[in-house]
This record gives structure tokens, sequence and C-alpha cells, in this order.
């Protein structure tokens, strides 16, 4: 994909004058420390992009259809990869000219104009994270309550209990003081990633081949309007699964020069990404079909009885508790980069008292909110998918092309501008689409929502 962008070296000549470095605030300062190789940039990128919300995607294929599925799957994963490239060398361009970007709200303050920055992106963006941060939270409760429920098929404790754990849990580790002090703790994600993923796609495949599989099925679902939104739906959520919105602030991340580390950084990523998401998608629609459920997970139990022992359940659930917490972590970066900028003082050292009893108390209410609305929505899916179309296709399929554009002015008459184009153009219908899919689900769904629900 490199290719077919030219890097900034060949269009901007260097300003004759460099410009003097500009002072950082707080939240650039501390949080987004940029000290990290290409190696930690797939760390991050991996743990941002591969989280326990791929394991939606059979259920995705089974609203597609094998041909449907494969390809949307595949061209999902191709037009990411393209548009994160894109937004990086847009990064590293306006790097060499001596105005380094480390948040996504900071280019589009330059290329788009402050209000755009300001009233559009930086909200955007924000509101998709911390609503990323409720859904990993909730998502983590789930994980512990089957857990639970393997353990003790008749205990009395309630989804809500284990959302405060796990966002107890959270709370600690929230504590990290930079985005760059998560580089170990992502590596053992990413490893998680593979875990997980790897005993899900063994799992599917162990019940697919026993007689204790549903009869296999492969016919899509639903007639009329309710397919066609299905269909929609399916698409925002494999969009929605290779979606991350935090390019900006992982490139933060590395040390200069950065020429170049990002896609070192996201071919890492991606050999994790095409080897999982593929797996995990292609072996649960085959084990189960159009019976798979909205977590393939859910198909290894049938009646509260395990298809598989107990102890692989165990672990498999195990793996995707630890690895959510990792992903929560990085989602949880845009607020603490708002929340320093806020409260602490650059002048002062990160670690002194100054700086530390204001992050201990920001954070921590930071996280205790996000746990709240967790435990308060736990139909927040429904919500997170509302959050998807107009959040994650925008930051991550719309901006980048338009970013390219306005930065390297590719000729109109050239393949770069179109693809740009189209793609842009697309995924704003897709946008606007998704987003009534979403209104729909949860108007159907509105009677069944009930706060602090034990789902």
């Amino acid at each position: 994909m490199a290719t077919v962008a030219p890097t900034s070296r060949n269009i901007s000549p260097p300003p004759a004058e460099p410009p003097l470095p500009k002072k950082l605030d707080a939240g650039a300062l501390f949080v987004l420390k940029s000290r990290g190789s290409w190696l930690h940039c797939g760390y991050h990128l991996t743990t941002a992009i591969v989280a326990p919300a791929l394991l939606s995607l059979p259920f995705a294929l089974a609203l597609l259809g094998w041909e449907g599925g494969v390809v949307v799957l595949t061209l999902a994963g191709v037009v990411t990869f393209y548009s994160y490239n894109l937004l990086s060398l847009v990064l590293e361009h306006y790097a060499y000219l001596g105005r380094r970007h480390l948040r996504f709200r900071d280019m589009a303050h330059d290329i788009l104009g402050p209000g755009w920055g300001r009233y559009y992106v930086g909200p955007l963006q924000l509101g998709s994270c911390y609503g990323a941060v409720i859904a990993c939270i909730l998502l983590g409760g789930q994980s512990l309550k089957f857990i639970y429920l393997l353990v003790t098929p008749n205990g009395s404790m309630q989804l809500s209990h284990f959302i405060v754990i796990f966002g107890s849990f959270t709370l600690i580790l929230a504590q990290i003081p930079s985005f760059h002090s998560l580089r170990h703790i992502n590596l053992v994600s990413l490893i998680l990633c593979f875990a997980y993923c790897a005993c899900t796609t063994a799992g599917a495949i162990y019940i697919g081949n026993s007689n204790k599989a549903p009869p296999k099925n492969y016919s899509l679902t639903g007639i009329g309007i309710n397919r066609v939104f299905g269909f929609f739906n399916a698409i925002s959520i494999i969009c929605t699964t290779y979606g991350n919105g935090i390019i900006p602030e992982i490139q933060a991340t590395i040390a200069e020069p950065v020429k170049g580390k990002m896609l070192k950084g996201l071919l890492v990523c991606y050999a994790v990404v095409i080897s999982n998401y593929f797996s995990v998608g292609i072996s649960g629609y085959w084990a189960f079909g159009n019976q798979v459920q909205s977590s393939v997970l859910q198909n290894f139990m049938v009646n509260s009885n395990p298809l598989l022992p107990k102890w692989f359940l165990l672990m498999t659930n195990g793996f995707t508790v630890l690895q959510v917490a990792a992903c929560t972590l990085v989602y949880l970066q845009p607020s603490n980069v708002v929340l320093e900028r806020r409260f602490a003082n650059p002048e002062k050292d990160q670690l002194s008292m100054r700086n530390f009893v204001p992050r201990l108390i920001s954070r921590s209410l930071s996280v205790i909110i996000a746990t709240t609305f967790a435990a308060m929505l736990p139909f927040f899916g429904d919500i997170m998918a509302l959050f998807g179309a107009f959040g994650c296709i925008p930051l991550d399929f719309i901006l980048p092309m338009i970013f390219y554009n306005l930065t390297f002015k590719p000729s109109k008459k050239g393949f770069v501008f179109w693809v740009n184009t189209v793609i842009g153009v697309t995924s704003t219908g897709l946008s606007l689409i998704g987003a009534v899919a979403s209104v729909r689900q949860i108007i159907l769904d509105a009677k069944t929502y009930r706060l602090f629900a034990n789902m």
C-alpha cells in the first residue's frame, strides 16, 4: 500500500528555516511521550484493532453469506490498511515540515481549520473512544460472569457485580502514566489475541466435526427489509472490528525520526489481523451456520451445558478478559490526554505530587463513570453500533482520504485521487445507512431495555 501514495519527501521541500518546536501541553507531553519504536507501535495497533469484538465476525458472515461475508471481510481489511497508511503519510509529511501532529484534532485543526478540530473531530474521537471504554468494561464483566457460571452454574451474582469487579481492575491499571508505558502490556495483549483466537477456532472446528453441532444451514435469514438491514448491520460490525480511531495518537508514541516506522507497525498488526479475523470468522460460521450467536463463544454452550471441556472454556474466557483489559487502557488514552491537559502542570515533573494527585483523581473518576454506564446499560452493544456508524467510519474510512487529498493534492485525473474519493463517498453512504440501521435496532430492542439488567 505504501507504494501507492508518495512520500512527504517527494512532495514538499524542507523549510528554509525549521520552525521552533511547539511547546507541548501536559496532555501531549506526559501521555503521548514519543519514545517508542516501530515494534512498540505494532503492539499498540494490534491491541487497538484486534479486540474481542472480532468474536462477532461469524455472526456478521451469517448475515452476508459465504461469498458476501468473505468479500466484505477482505475489502474492509484492504481499505483500512490503505487508509491507515495514508494517515501515517500525512503525519510524516507535517512532521518533516516541523509541525508534528500528536492528536487527531491537531491534524483536523491544521488541515481543515480550527473549527473542525475543536467542534467535530475532537469530540467525535473522544466520544467514540470513551464509548469503546464503556463497551470493553461491559464485555469484561460479561466474560467474568461467563467464567463464574461455568464454575457455579446456580450462582446468584449479577452481571453488574462482575462489571464493577472488572472496572475496579481497570481503575488500578488506568494509573499507568503514559501511552508508551503500555508497550509491554500490549505485547502480552498481542500474544493473548493469538491465544483466545486459536482456542476459539479450535473449539469451533471440534464442535463442527462432532454430533453436538447444529445442522449446518448457510442460507440467509430474514426476509425483505429485515434482510437488507441485516446486510448493512453486518458491514457495520466488520468495519467496527477493523476500526480504532487513534492512529495519530499511536504514531505520536514513536521516537523521531518517524518516517517509515508506522508502515512497519501496520505490517505487524495486520499479520495478526489476517490470521485471527479469517480463522475465527470462517471457522465459526462453518461450524454453526446461520445459528451462530452475536459472540461465537455463546455457541459453545447449549442450555447452560458446555459443548467443550470446562477447563478449555475457562482458559479461553480468561485470555479474553485479560486482553480486553489491555484494550480498555488503549482507548482511555484520548481521555487521559484531555484530562492531563486540563489538570496537570507541564512545568512540573509528571510523577510529582502536583501532577500525581490530579491524575489519580481524574482518571479514577473517568473509569468509575464508564463502569457505572456499563452496569446501567448492559444493552450498550446496540448503542455502540450507532457510535460505530457515526464515529468509527468517519475517523477510519472518510477523514484519512480527505486529509490525504487536501495535503498532497494528487491530480484529479490520477488513480489515487479517485480511489480516495470513491472510498470516502461510499463510506459516507455506509455511515448514514448504518446509523439508520442502528437506530432501528435500538427501537426494536427498546422493549427489552432495563437499567442494571442481568443479561
